[in-house]
Parts: C-alpha cells; sequence; structure tokens
C-alpha cells in the first residue's frame, strides 16, 4: 500500500517532534502525552509544502490523466451558462470592461471555454470586453494554462500565482472583476472536531515516519473553530466529527480587501448547517482523490493524493456578510444551471454518431443536471462588493 513521498513525509514527522501541543486517544483524556499537530497543519502540507505538495508539484491533476475532473471537464455547457451571467452583469456595471479572474484555474480550461462563449455572444464592437486573469500555484497547471491560451493568438490573459493575486499583481483589481472560484474552496485546509464526553475537540495527527500518522484528540487550537460553530447552529452529537473551514472565511475577507469593485462566484459541493449534524455524518465530509477513486484514508499517499471537504455555506454566507459582502445569488448548481441557460443548449438532431456535437451537446446537459444528484450538491453563491 503505497504511503507516499518519503521527504515530505520526514519533514511532517519532524514537524510533529516540535509541536508544543499534546493530544490523546480518543478515549483517553486523562493522558494527553502524545506530540501532535493540528488536521489542518497536517493537511496544509499535505496539499500546499512549496517542495512535495499535491498542488505545488507533480504532474498535471485535473482530467484524465489526473485524479479528479471539475465541470469544464463535462462539454461547454458551464461557460456558456457562466458567460451569459457575467455578461449579463458586464452589461449593467462595467461600462464596457470587466475581467474574469479564475482563482484555482488549473489548466485553463474553464477560462478558454468562457473566452470562446463570450465570443460568440459579442456580436458588435460596442458589447462589454472581458480580460481574463489565472490564478494557480501548481507550475504544471500554470504552464499548460499559458500554453493553451497563448497557442490561440486571439486570446490574452494574466497568469498569476495566489500570492501575486492577493497583492495586486498585473493591477487586476484596478478595473471591474468577476472572481470565479469553481472548486476551490473544497480543497482549503480545515479543521476536524468532534465531540468527547459532551465537550468539543479538535482532531490531531500523531506519529513519525517510522510507524506511520494516526488520529488524535487535542484541545481546540483556535477560539474560532467554536465559534463558527455556534454561529451556524452546528451542535454535534457524541463522537460525531466536522469540519471547519476558516481558511476559505479568511479568503473571503482578504477578497474584499484587495478588489475595488466586482462580484465573487463561489461553486463547490457542500451543505447547509443541518446537514452536518445529521446521524449519516458522523464521520464528516472528508474524502481523498487518488486516479478518480474516493477513500477516507488521508494517511496514505502522503502529497500524492487529493484531500477534500464540503464546503459549509452557512458559515460561509455569515462570515461573506461579516466581511461586507452582499449575497447576490445562492441556488443548488442545477438551478443556476437551468436559470441561465442549460436548456437552451439542447437541441432536436437526427445523427446517428453518437459523438456528434449536438448528441455530445445534450450528454453534457443531461450529465450535470441529472447524474447522481451532484448538481444538487453542488452550490453556487454570488457575492457583490
Amino acid at each position: 500500500m503505497k504511503i507516499g513521498k518519503k521527504s515530505l513525509i520526514s519533514r511532517i514527522s519532524e514537524q510533529i517532534a516540535e509541536m508544543p501541543a499534546v493530544g490523546w486517544r480518543a478515549g483517553s483524556k486523562d493522558s494527553p502525552d502524545l506530540r501532535c499537530m493540528t488536521f489542518k497543519q497536517y493537511m496544509r502540507l499535505c496539499l500546499y509544502d512549496k517542495q512535495d505538495g499535491y498542488y505545488r508539484s507533480g504532474p498535471v491533476r485535473i482530467g484524465r490523466e489526473g485524479d479528479f475532473y471539475t465541470s469544464s471537464a463535462v462539454g461547454a455547457v458551464m461557460a456558456h451558462c457562466l458567460t451569459n451571467y457575467v455578461f449579463d452583469y458586464a452589461v449593467h456595471t462595467a461600462e464596457g470592461h470587466i475581467q474574469l479572474v479564475e482563482w484555482g484555474a488549473g489548466t485553463g480550461r474553464l477560462t478558454m471555454q468562457i473566452q470562446e462563449a463570450w465570443r460568440a455572444r459579442a456580436e458588435y464592437s460596442s458589447d462589454p470586453q472581458c480580460r481574463s486573469v489565472l490564478v494557480d500555484d501548481h507550475p504544471g497547471h500554470l504552464e499548460e494554462a499559458k500554453r493553451v491560451i497563448r497557442s490561440n493568438s486571439s486570446y490574452t490573459a494574466l497568469f498569476l500565482s495566489s500570492e501575486e493575486a492577493m497583492q495586486g499583481g498585473g493591477h487586476w483589481q484596478e478595473l471591474p472583476a468577476v472572481v470565479l472560484a469553481n472548486e476551490l474552496l473544497d480543497a482549503f485546509p480545515v479543521n476536524r472536531v468532534a465531540v468527547e464526553q459532551g465537550e468539543l475537540v479538535e482532531l490531531g495527527v500523531a506519529g513519525n515516519a517510522e510507524d506511520g500518522f494516526y488520529e488524535v484528540h487535542m484541545p481546540l487550537s483556535d477560539e474560532r473553530i467554536a465559534a463558527s460553530l455556534r454561529k451556524s447552529g452546528i451542535r454535534l452529537t457524541e463522537g460525531q466529527q466536522t469540519e471547519v473551514n476558516l481558511d476559505a472565511e479568511q479568503w473571503l475577507a482578504s477578497i474584499a480587501d484587495v478588489l475595488g469593485e466586482g462580484r465573487v462566484i463561489i461553486i463547490d459541493y457542500g451543505h447547509e448547517a443541518e446537514e452536518y449534524t445529521a446521524s449519516h455524518r458522523m464521520k464528516g465530509t472528508l474524502l481523498c482523490y487518488s486516479d478518480h477513486i474516493a477513500s477516507d484514508e488521508p494517511y496514505l499517499r502522503i502529497g500524492e493524493q487529493d484531500i477534500t471537504a464540503h464546503v459549509p455555506f452557512t458559515s460561509l454566507r455569515h462570515a461573506a456578510e461579516a466581511s461586507g459582502w452582499r449575497i447576490a445569488y445562492y441556488g443548488t448548481q442545477k438551478q443556476f444551471l437551468i436559470d441561465y441557460g442549460a436548456l437552451e443548449l439542447l437541441q432536436n438532431h437526427s445523427e446517428t454518431d453518437p459523438f456528434g456535437q449536438a448528441a455530445r451537446t445534450n450528454r453534457a446537459v443531461r450529465q450535470l443536471l441529472l447524474s447522481d444528484g451532484m448538481s444538487e450538491t453542488f452550490k453556487v453563491l454570488v457575492l457583490d462588493k
């Protein structure tokens, strides 16, 4: 069974040994003598370590040869609907120019699809113009995005790391902007918590490179964890676990600070508060993905698999409003696609070729609207500033 990148495992082991925090095995709170780090710290290293993190190194992670797909792989339906939505926003607010900032852009496929749909819709020179800004921290993703977009000489784009974007690199924030976060927040490192003997405790990670890593309980590392759960009305039962995404809340606050005026569109899988307290959610929502197979084993394939948690949309909306955002739209992805033009893509056709354009488009619409109920699990949250 694959354990992961040895150099990353060694660094995690060394950092645990130097941590001041101590935890205990579940059920043995009276013996808190296990040196540990929070799960959030562990997840951050697994995903974002500058040398070996899953989102900082290795091959392209998205698509058939990667570990997961995003909606841009299912035809151009999402791009069509987003273009309709952003185009209408640009007409009414941007006075002819707008920037589409895809945060966590991956290989740039969705941005390209939106640019193509925008060009098809912008029939007159007086129609709004859209400049693309792609933000990503995986070197392989950003290079592939540059290659794809620069191969089409009619498109221009700005390419930034998240740090550069937050610092206003390229002066992107000086024009009205729409920041698109498509399946971004689910990969932010999360605090994991549980209830033990009626008290809220945090899940930590103990162990070492030789014996492996394992889960322990520890005191809460941040007072905002309990406050976030309280504000959302999330009350866990004995033994129940869940996640708190403080980084997503902080990201919204940071975007509000750097963005002059504009809109944020968040598309991700997630739930309302009541789902996190449901009896079938005793272990929370954390999942790992490798070769398009899901598991609940975050201590295997270290640095070589995705680790995600469903986005807590109740908490996110509360945090957005506290940061000065106004909620412009909130609903399921299915409803958003219906509201903004997915059904108009359906075509009557007599093609016998199942791989013809009309047949593929119809399949893509059906898959995004109906497949496995995922379009209900995915939500669209739009925030204005």
